[in-house]
């Protein structure tokens, strides 16, 4: 024991001497020229220093005007790492070639990159350059950095030292922003203060609401909406709300009706009908008030967009295809068009073989199976009958195929929408907390006149690497969108897919 001890307070002493030794100023003798050629000399301006990781530029390529008077610091490394993803055709790749024409245009006919050039918000941006033969030899800092992260080829060690330098050489404070966790647990490690991009992140308070908020009314008020269907209020009881927003009337603990709030400032009735028909398919009645709520949003005419917060069973997509099935049926929509972004969880299976709608169909299937429980009659559901040898062999008719054929149902990946033009169809897109903001902007600029667009997803189920539950394109789409007299939220809480599941989805 005697001994262990020694050795623990032995590596404390160790451990000390490393971070105190990290703080230290650096020592340098590189020379003004050098200074200036790597992007190590400040400019004038005081301000924060920020550097710039690759993850924080794929993420967001606008985010060179985000920093307002602040100086940004671009490492050289970030630059090569950016251009092992432009020639991808993916989002990832269109915001690295997005980067790059950004830079390009910000540095045209300057030579002096590493001097800084001035933005708009009254900063500067810069490149800098980490020259390890010139730079290590100068401090004692990287030297030491390197002793506790030896591997010299990592960009983003290079990164890391990138900035150990300049925290050496300039006024504080320098931030190194990163969306990676273990990159900022490493300069962490090494003292070097490290931020989240948080200009797309919504508020963690208002991301984390579920209830739906209450509104004590008076007896008398309670009944005379239930009368009339409608009440007007004044004060600090709807002070907080905006338009299209779901309350509760309450008066006493058993008193309770659901209202909205109106573009007029009226808390309003739910207009939703006991089931949705589908004709020759399967009616769907909503079983809670979150259901009820999220019907009246999707068949509201006044309403084109419609957010959805429901952990899995829920009924989220189901509800919200039988009412667009409801809507098409009705002629109020040419057309259902489902889709949801390519996102796997976990490993991949690698390349799929066939043609592009059997490359899709396993990605889409839960909305084909959502489309044929929806669409086949109770008394077609059940265990089917053996087929003999004699029946004919043509592969089994779908309820939906149809409908398919003709176009009036639509089941596509995301992949495929940039540059279209969507009127007058009810667009369901599935899983939208995969999406990016930027992705997100891309489908509600799609939306033409006469069109409902419903995003459904769960913040909590996120396999996307670049967003997280509250930067994702769904909540992103809901904080931008609120308080339009177009658009719409709801929470679903309950879930009704069975006690198994519900039940998975709280404890698991």
């Amino acid at each position: 024991m005697p001994e262990a001890k020694k050795k623990t307070n032995s590596t404390h002493k160790t451990a000390k001497r490393t971070l105190k030794t990290l703080d230290a100023p650096a020592e340098t003798s590189l020379t003004a020229e050098q200074l200036e050629r790597f992007g190590l000399m400040a400019p004038k301006a005081k301000a924060k220093h920020y550097v710039l990781d690759t993850n924080v530029l794929l993420h967001d390529p606008a985010c060179l005007n985000r920093f307002q008077e602040n100086h940004l610091c671009i490492p050289a490394d970030v630059l090569s790492e950016l251009d092992r993803f432009k020639n991808e055709q993916t989002e990832r790749g269109a915001n690295a070639r997005k980067v790059h024409r950004a830079l390009t245009k910000i540095f045209d006919l300057k030579s002096e990159v590493t001097k800084g050039v001035p933005t708009d918000g009254g900063g500067t941006i810069r490149l800098v350059i980490y020259d390890p033969k010139a730079c290590e030899q100068s401090s004692r800092n990287l030297r030491q950095f390197y002793r506790i992260f030896p591997d010299r080829e990592s960009v983003d060690h290079r990164i890391l030292a990138c900035t150990l330098l300049l925290q050496g050489h300039v006024d504080p404070p320098v931030v190194l922003v990163t969306k990676d966790l273990n990159m900022q647990l490493k300069a962490r490690a090494v003292g070097i203060t490290c931020e989240d991009y948080l200009n797309d992140k919504v508020d963690p308070q208002d991301s984390a609401k579920k209830e739906m908020m209450r509104i004590p009314l008076d007896p008398n008020e309670l009944q005379r909406f239930a009368s009339s269907g409608e009440i007007e209020l004044e004060g600090e009881r709807i002070a907080a709300l905006h338009i299209n927003q779901y309350v509760l009337l309450e008066a006493g603990e058993k008193q309770t009706i659901p209202a909205r709030l109106d573009s007029s400032g009226k808390l309003v009735r739910l207009v939703v009908p006991e089931v949705l028909r589908i004709p020759d398919g399967n009616h769907l009645k909503p079983l809670n008030l979150g259901q009820k709520c999220f019907i009246d949003a999707l068949l509201n005419p006044e309403i084109s967009l419609v957010t959805c917060f429901g952990q899995a069973g829920t009924g989220k997509t189901l509800v919200a295809m039988a009412a667009g099935l409801h809507g098409v049926f009705a002629r109020d929509y040419n057309g259902l068009t489902v889709s949801r972004p390519v996102v796997a969880m976990g490993n991949e299976m690698g390349y799929l073989p066939g043609s592009l709608e059997e490359k899709m169909r396993p990605w889409l299937q839960p909305i084909y199976d959502a489309l044929e429980l929806l669409m086949t009659p109770q008394n077609a559901q059940g265990p089917k009958r053996k087929r003999n040898k004699s029946d004919n062999d043509a592969p089994h008719q779908k309820p939906y195929d149809d409908l398919v054929n003709q176009g009036v149902i639509e089941v596509e990946a995301l992949a495929y929408i940039r540059g279209r033009s969507i009127p007058n169809r009810f667009f369901i897109l599935d899983e939208a907390q995969q999406l990016t903001p930027k992705e997100a902007k891309t489908v509600v600029t799609r939306m033409s006149r006469g069109s409902k667009l419903v995003m459904v997803g769960d913040p909590a189920q996120i396999d996307h690497p670049y967003v997280d539950s509250r930067s994702n394109g769904l909540v992103f789409t809901r904080q931008r969108m609120r308080g339009q007299g177009f658009a719409a939220h709801v929470t679903l809480n309950r879930g009704e897919r069975s006690d198994l599941a519900e039940a998975g989805a709280r404890l698991m």
